[in-house]
């Protein structure tokens, strides 16, 4: 038994409301009101169980039935809400668009960076008006999505047999309109590979508490940069992702089971350490030396 005993939340995106849910063992329905916490209410009930053997949490971001757009998703109740349940790690998923020719609808990326367009989003939890995040706290966002996950994700799709793009930049713009052609092609050359909707602030919340954040990004479009084929819709971007639910669900499932394995408890243990090091290092009211 290690320091931190493992449990992953599950952030499931478009198209993936109840990731793995109908396979979670002793399942107990958590509502909003108990889940609430000094950020408001999270996007919907948590749903904690088991999968073989490891503690899960399951959140919707959009809410049972996509109800919430990215904008005024809570991102800091929903993040909070699974800090306080005791998650350690944090499996998102999330529906993109694709920026490069060579990624293809259908096909998953394990992103490993994000150029952030939002403009109307709590991006911190260090605003002042936090007990539990007190101060001025500068975090840094290299690297964005945690490397151990990241490669445990890699490791769980060599063992299925699933072809994955290990690394990619996601473009997160505000939503919940999609690009412009300008702006599709201006992503381009900034470098993205991905764009979506909801990346941002997630990523940057789940570092500043403390919880190692990896996410399977599935493209179900080529955006609108493309001068031939069909322009980007909500219903193509569905039927992609209930196409290859079943893909992404095995994928969370085998990642789990991996992160789990005692081998690998004293590695997470250092890893959840060094950064909740690195956010009070990031600390300007705690650091003096800053």
């Amino acid at each position: 038994m290690g320091k931190y005993k493992i449990k992953v939340g599950i952030i499931g995106g478009s198209g993936l409301d109840d990731p793995a849910g109908q396979i979670l063992q002793n399942r107990v329905e958590i509502s909003q009101e108990i889940a609430k916490n000094e950020f408001g209410l999270p996007s919907s009930n948590l749903y904690q169980g088991q999968i073989a053997g490891v503690e899960v949490v399951l959140l919707s971001r959009h809410g049972v039935g996509h109800k919430i757009n990215p904008t005024n998703v809570n991102y800091r109740a929903n993040i909070e809400a699974l800090r306080l349940a005791g998650c350690t790690h944090i499996l998102a998923s999330t529906a993109c668009g694709s920026l490069q020719e060579s990624i293809h609808p259908g096909d998953l990326v394990i992103p490993d960076s994000f150029i952030d367009r939002t403009i109307k989003r709590n991006g911190t939890f260090f605003d002042g008006t936090s007990k539990e995040y007190p101060g001025v706290c500068h975090v840094p966002m290299e690297p964005a999505f945690h490397p151990n996950v990241r490669k445990t994700i890699a490791n769980a799709a060599k063992l299925l047999n699933i072809d994955i793009r290990d690394g990619g930049t996601v473009v997160t713009i505000e939503g919940p309109r999609f690009s412009s052609k300008a702006e599709s092609q201006s992503f381009r050359q900034w470098g993205g590979d991905l764009i979506n909707m909801t990346v941002v602030p997630e990523v940057c919340l789940a570092k500043e508490a403390g919880i190692l954040y990896g996410a399977i990004a599935l493209a179900t479009d080529y955006d609108c940069w493309k001068d031939a084929g069909d322009r980007v819709c909500v219903a193509d971007v569905m039927s992609v992702f209930k196409k290859n639910v079943i893909r992404v669900t095995q994928l969370l499932i085998e990642t789990i089971k991996l992160m789990a394995a005692s081998s690998d408890q004293e590695m997470w243990d250092e890893q959840i350490d060094e950064l909740k090091n690195l956010v009070v290092c990031g600390n300007v009211s705690s650091n003096k030396a800053a």
